[in-house]
């Protein structure tokens, strides 16, 4: 295949201006509607502007309420602020859904102030007493404030890493430091070690959802970056706001449906993203959500699920009894151990949670009670684990519905 495939694709979009302004990792310039946040944190943080050293403080707030947009803006202000004073501020921030040991902590922070790539602390094979001692001397030895983002800090696995870091100042001579966490988790706390929660948790900030107008609000100051003139239908805006808005007001769940509903429209030959092109955005997302889940689901839960998918095409209504039957008749077709009824119905339970099936309680008279199973998209999900080798395959199978259904 010799032609060039991307001939007629390079041309400039017609919708889109600047489409990074619609992803998370984009920090604008001003924040509509966390005015108020900004201000408590930089009354935490100003310390720092008079050499002292700031409080440490959590952050909570459910996904896409700002918060690290909030931490991040924050602190690029306060390092602006110290270089006008000539006060050294370092902001440091660490992702602990993909940085999450205490020695990748360490590391991480420690290579912030180490330029020189054959003087850096390796990913492994340092004790991690040591890590800390070289942390130690590059914060002295940078002196002034540094601030550490913690960012998904329930994520980091023990609390040790926390612990070296809430008593770090104590361990200073020439520099100062304080530490930003930052989770979805309002309980998180309740799991930490009590010396760990004290002084880590010296200040708290919880973030409330955006609501409907809020997002519009914030959809609108992008959109203005994000896209050519007269691109984006005004109701467009609305329905990605009132969309977001339902699920916990998340702003990440508002820009990406916006930023997918363009892309499509782009894809589709469109110079104007419309509604119809956001209800597609929608359905794409959820996939997208639903694909990335059953992906990670361990084996006797894809099992379960394609029990679920079969009993779906084969019954009109489908219960947890004929649902174990399936899964019982999956598990001896490919080899593998059947878990107890009530083992199944706890997967039933967390597949419900994770929002991909409906299981709905009902009363079956004298065989007691039952829970009937509804699954979103059971096509799509058939689709995505007939995909997946591990999951035998139930050719020419026909499942038997049972006469008793109730599973304890």
């Amino acid at each position: 295949m010799d032609e060039d495939i991307f001939k007629g694709l390079l041309s400039s979009s017609k919708i889109f201006k600047n489409k990074e302004v619609l992803r998370p990792s984009y920090v604008p310039n001003f924040l509509p509607h966390r005015e108020k946040q900004i201000k408590e944190l930089a009354s935490i943080l100003v310390p720092a502007l008079r050499g002292e050293t700031p409080s440490n403080v959590f952050i909570y707030g459910k996904t896409g309420t700002g918060k690290t947009a909030v931490a991040t803006f924050t602190g690029k202000k306060l390092r602006e602020k110290g270089e006008e004073m000539n006060i050294p501020i370092h902001f440091i921030y660490i992702n602990c859904e993909i940085v999450d040991t205490q020695y990748r902590i360490l590391q991480n922070i420690t290579n912030h102030f180490i330029k020189g790539w054959n003087e850096r602390i390796p990913f492994t094979g340092w004790p991690t007493d040591e890590v800390y001692s070289r942390l130690i001397k590059s914060i002295d030895k940078a002196r002034g404030v540094t601030i550490i983002v913690l960012d998904e800090v329930d994520k980091v696995k023990g609390d040790e890493v926390l612990y070296n870091l809430s008593r770090i100042n104590n361990d200073l001579k020439e520099g100062k430091a304080s530490v930003i966490g930052i989770s979805n988790d309002l309980k998180f706390t309740e799991f930490l070690d009590p010396r760990v929660k004290s002084s880590l948790g010296e200040e708290n900030l919880v973030f409330p959802p955006y609501t409907a107008d809020e997002l519009q609000d914030i959809l609108n100051e992008r959109v203005k970056i994000a896209f050519k003139e007269n691109t984006v239908e005004e109701s467009v805006i609305a329905l990605c706001a009132a969309k977001a808005a339902q699920e916990h007001g998340d702003a990440r769940r508002a820009l990406d449906l916006l930023r997918v509903s363009a892309e499509i429209a782009e894809r589709l030959g469109d110079d104007v993203v419309k509604e119809k092109h956001v209800r597609l955005a929608e359905d794409k997302i959820e996939l997208d959500r639903i694909t990335e889940i059953i992906r990670t689901l361990p084996i006797q839960t894809k099992i379960v699920l394609m029990a679920g998918v079969i009993g779906i095409e084969a019954y009109e209504e489908l219960n947890t009894g004929d649902l174990y039957n399936i899964y019982r008749d999956i598990c001896r077709e490919g080899g593998y151990n059947v878990l107890t009824q009530r083992r199944i119905a706890d997967i039933i339970s967390e597949l419900d949670m994770m929002g991909i099936l409906n299981a709905r309680v009902i009363s079956k008279g004298r065989y007691g009670r039952t829970r009937q199973i509804e699954i979103s998209m059971p096509s799509k999900i058939k689709e995505i684990l007939e995909r997946d080798s591990s999951i035998p395959r139930m050719k020419n199978y026909a499942p038997k519905q049972s006469k008793l259904d109730y599973i304890g």
